[in-house]
């Protein structure tokens, strides 16, 4: 087949194929990725007791260790809910989505 007898591809189709898959593969790796606030919940408390259970049962080494990843925690939250409201997010829905950035790896715990 010579160069000029090959069909020539729609430019507008194939960006809208393109556009469709790109959309298409996010919404597939959000619904995989996504968590709720059950699963922050379970995060929070599996932190709030490991860091329990460390300042409780070891020395004073422990508890200045378990304060200073309380504070990372609670600076992860401060930056989470900075950047959800960078991108537009206010009030309650800025705080629900902190909360979740911050302690919804608990959704992955239990099966």
């Amino acid at each position: 087949m010579a160069h000029s007898d090959r069909p020539v591809p729609d430019g507008e189709a194939a960006r809208g194929r393109h556009t469709r898959d790109i959309r298409n593969d996010r919404q597939a790796v959000r619904h995989l990725l996504r968590a709720d606030t059950g699963g922050a919940h379970l995060g929070l408390a599996l932190t709030i007791g490991v860091l329990l259970v460390a300042a409780g049962f070891s020395g004073p080494r422990w508890v200045l260790i378990v304060s200073i990843v309380s504070v990372v925690c609670a600076a992860w939250f401060v930056l989470a809910l900075a950047v959800v409201h960078v991108r537009g997010a206010r009030g309650e829905n800025a705080v629900r989505r902190a909360y979740i950035a911050t302690f919804g790896w608990g959704g992955y715990v239990t099966p």
